[in-house]
């Protein structure tokens, strides 16, 4: 087979294949949402599915990491959503590789599309080997199945636990969320949105009367607006 075309087939297990060192990142995080999970109430099996329908761990973090802070579902739910926000500008870069295609197809792989997939998708066309929509979408199965493995796991495992806080494990939430957000770094060219997006989300929870989802929401909308607009010019 040559080097610049490749089966389907060929680049789905590829795929699978060539992302499984980033999916251990992926486990670690999950589990440690998994616990944070099993605080709110959450069992293992409600975990999973969450995992399986979302897909998206800093979203569902956060979620989660709200719920937990007393700021109620509907403010949970909307800043996870405004976290994930970046996720629009990937799968907007994806036109070439969703075109003519059937609409569960094009479904696929924007749920399967995320941080770790989408940049070893890149990475791998930058070393002159093919990857297109099915190395996408086999990188992202093998992410999926992890996390909603590991995460379930997590829950399962914490509900067996008669206090998580008495054991130390509540750090568990805090570490994960420091490890999502080095596997979320790509470089230098990442540190002015997310500058936007910290002084956005800082000021606005410092300075106004309103809840601090509010300046969470606000600030991923500037710092995903400010790298769109950034990225046209």
């Amino acid at each position: 087979m040559s080097s610049s075309f490749a089966s389907p087939r060929h680049e789905f297990l590829r795929g699978l294949r060539d992302i499984t060192p980033l999916s251990f990142g992926v486990a670690t995080y999950g589990l440690a949402f998994g616990l944070l999970a099993a605080q709110q109430g959450m069992g293992g099996l409600t975990t999973g599915l969450m995992g399986a329908l979302v897909f998206a761990g800093s979203s569902q973090i956060v979620a989660v990491e709200r719920l937990a802070a007393g700021a109620g579902a509907v403010m949970a739910v909307v800043a996870g959503l405004a976290l994930n926000l970046r996720i629009l500008l990937m799968t907007a870069s994806l036109r070439s590789e969703l075109a003519g295609r059937p609409l569960w197809q094009i479904l696929l792989g924007v749920h399967l599309t995320s941080d770790e997939n989408w940049v070893l998708m890149h990475a791998t066309r930058a070393k002159g080997r093919p990857a297109g929509y099915a190395y996408l979408v086999g990188g992202g199965s093998n992410l999926m199945v992890v996390w909603v493995l590991s995460t379930a796991a997590g829950a399962t495992f914490a509900r067996m636990l008669p206090d998580l806080a008495a054991m130390g494990m509540d750090f568990a939430f805090t570490a994960a969320f420091i490890l999502l957000l080095t596997s979320l770094w790509h470089g230098t060219r990442d540190l002015s949105p997310w500058m936007v997006s910290a002084v956005v989300a800082g000021g606005m929870a410092l300075t106004l009367p309103v809840d601090p989802s509010w300046g969470l929401i606000a600030g991923a909308v500037a710092g995903a607006g400010y790298a769109g607009m950034r990225d046209d010019e």
